[in-house]
């Protein structure tokens, strides 16, 4: 299986309280993101990032950016498109 890509979608503008406009992670996060090695941590941290978008709010067009990454690099994710966290 391909690796889990990470939840950035490539618009890296850092303005709502240090989270990014684009997946709301905090530069820590994407550098902890890259660290992970296991796919199933890498799902877990999906999981996370979505929580938090669910919070925050204002992330909808993320999951569509997302998806589209991730059928690129042939990883197909339950969590997007009504799976567990979605």
């Amino acid at each position: 299986m391909a690796k889990v890509p990470s939840p950035c979608i490539g618009v890296c503008k850092f303005k709502r309280e240090g989270h990014c406009i684009g997946c709301s992670m905090t530069k820590p996060q994407k550098s902890s993101f890259k660290a992970l090695k296991k796919n199933s941590h890498r799902e877990a941290f999906v999981e996370l990032v979505i929580a938090q978008q669910t919070c925050m709010g204002r992330y909808k067009h993320w999951e569509d950016a997302y998806a589209k990454r991730c059928g690129k690099k042939k990883v197909k994710l339950e969590l997007l498109k009504g799976g567990k966290a979605a």
